[in-house]
């Protein structure tokens, strides 16, 4: 008689993605038990798989913190660049005194100034002209004599050459549009009159320029077909008492590291003050800023370091960032009053977060705000330069993190082939031992139904010779 095996351990479970077990279907008393062996086989195939599935889980949940990690480093490195930008610009804060009538802010500027704009008499305009005639259709009646036009803008002229079925309205414009250089032509339909329709020139950049239609005769000189009243304007005023002339309204190349926009026009006594100077507020917002963002990143540090360790516990990555944190908050330099961050308020507690006391700064005196700023330095020097250190982990090319994660999804599709190649190893196997199970269950059938055969005669006999059945032993 077959001993009968144990039912498989529990403890052997089959993963979700393995291959599921097929369902034997004997004949024999003894088919669970081939079942049992089945499963038990299979289970023991799978785990390899198990063991790289466990491995998958990890690489997905290192990913998932790196994706975590990433604005976080990243907010901080923003936080040192602002406040290198502080220190490079040296907190100047552009004013004006009359923003309705000149705007300003400060695109670079260094040093602290200011400046006087007056006698604002014309804006920049663009330059717009209408057809001198109109047209009974926009896409019939013909607008050169001979089928060519000379468009005149600025010092260039460029020859427009119609044919019969483009010398119209309609034809000219889509001409001119197709130029692409700086004019739009737009057709108007006023609906009244025997001639509606008419043409309109526009430029697409402000100042006083040349904007010309002409038609070109077979003979003699050009006819300018669009109106001369509107050939665009200049912007024009006085800085500090000197005049200045611009075809644009926002003007950044008349003083140095300044931008501003002449919005309006001003009264013949009216002036505007423009000023540049050291502001402490955006000072002492940066700081508040930089201490959330350190604090932040510290929080997500540490949580990967010791008991609990998340995990990233033992990533390179985690012991860089470490070691950077605390390049910044034991950063110490600068050549005047203020040499350390404990300078401006900014404190740290026994767990390594950063407290910032705003009334520090707001106590400095101008000759310390100053003081501050150098200290901030710049994207190359100072504290503000390692803005760097952090800007260089969370690059979205190039950093530390992408490329931890490029790797970590080359790794996992890596294991995912292997998963995939062993699944069908054990389907392989799996079908191989049923197949041998399956003739091992039609054998012992066999011989099942061969003993009942057997114990039926001698029962048979029995009757015969005793005139009564005797005990035999049977299946």
């Amino acid at each position: 008689m077959l001993n009968r095996l144990p039912h498989t351990d529990k403890k052997f479970r089959m993963s979700t993605s393995a291959t599921p077990t097929i369902a034997f279907n004997g004949l024999s008393s003894y088919s669970s038990d081939f079942q049992a062996i089945l499963n038990r086989q299979v289970q023991i195939q799978q785990l390899p798989v198990q063991q790289l599935q466990n491995q998958q889980t990890d690489l997905l949940q290192k990913q998932s913190a790196l994706t975590a990690l990433d604005p976080v480093v990243a907010s901080l490195g923003a936080s040192l660049a602002a406040l290198s930008a502080l220190g490079s610009g040296q907190g100047l804060e552009a004013n004006s005194s009359d923003s309705s009538v000149v705007s300003v802010v400060n695109s670079g500027a260094t040093s602290a100034a200011s400046y006087s704009i007056s006698n604002i008499t014309s804006l920049a305009q663009p330059a717009s002209e209408t057809s001198l005639s109109g047209y009974t259709d926009a896409t019939t009646a013909n607008v050169s004599s001979a089928g060519q036009v000379n468009l005149v803008y600025g010092a260039n002229t460029y020859t427009i050459n119609l044919t019969s079925q483009t010398n119209n309205l309609s034809g000219l414009a889509a001409a001119i549009n197709k130029l692409d250089v700086g004019v739009n032509a737009t057709i108007l339909s006023t609906g009244t009159g025997a001639t509606p329709d008419y043409l309109t020139l526009s430029a697409a950049s402000p100042g006083q320029t040349t904007l010309q239609l002409q038609d070109v005769p077979v003979s003699g000189a050009p006819v300018n077909l669009i109106s001369a009243t509107n050939q665009g304007t200049n912007s024009q005023f006085d800085l500090n008492g000197l005049p200045v002339t611009k075809s644009s309204n926002t003007i950044n190349n008349v003083v140095p590291g300044v931008t501003f926009t002449i919005v309006n026009t001003t009264a013949p006594s009216q002036s505007v003050l423009l000023t540049l100077s050291p502001n402490a507020s955006s000072l002492s917002t940066a700081l508040q800023n930089f201490a959330q963002s350190y604090n932040s990143l510290a929080d997500q540090v540490n949580g990967q370091i010791g008991a609990g360790a998340g995990p990233l516990a033992g990533d390179s990555l985690v012991y860089t960032l470490s070691s950077d944190l605390q390049q910044v908050s034991s950063y110490y330099g600068g050549s005047g009053s203020i040499r350390s961050l404990a300078d401006l308020g900014l404190t740290f507690d026994s767990t390594g977060q950063i407290s910032f006391d705003p009334s520090v700064v707001n106590s400095l005196s101008a000759s310390q705000v100053q003081d501050a700023f150098g200290f901030l330095g710049s994207s190359t020097s100072g504290f503000g330069s390692l803005a760097n250190v952090f800007n260089q982990i969370s690059d979205s090319t190039t950093g530390v993190i992408q490329q931890e994660q490029t790797s970590y999804t080359a790794e996992n599709s890596n294991l995912t082939d292997k998963i995939n190649t062993l699944n069908t190893q054990i389907s392989q196997f799996q079908t191989n031992l049923t197949s041998q199970l399956s003739a091992a269950d039609a054998t012992v059938t066999e011989l099942q139904n061969q003993l009942v055969s057997v114990n039926a005669s001698i029962q048979s006999l029995d009757l015969v010779l005793y005139g009564r059945q005797t005990n035999t032993n049977g299946l």
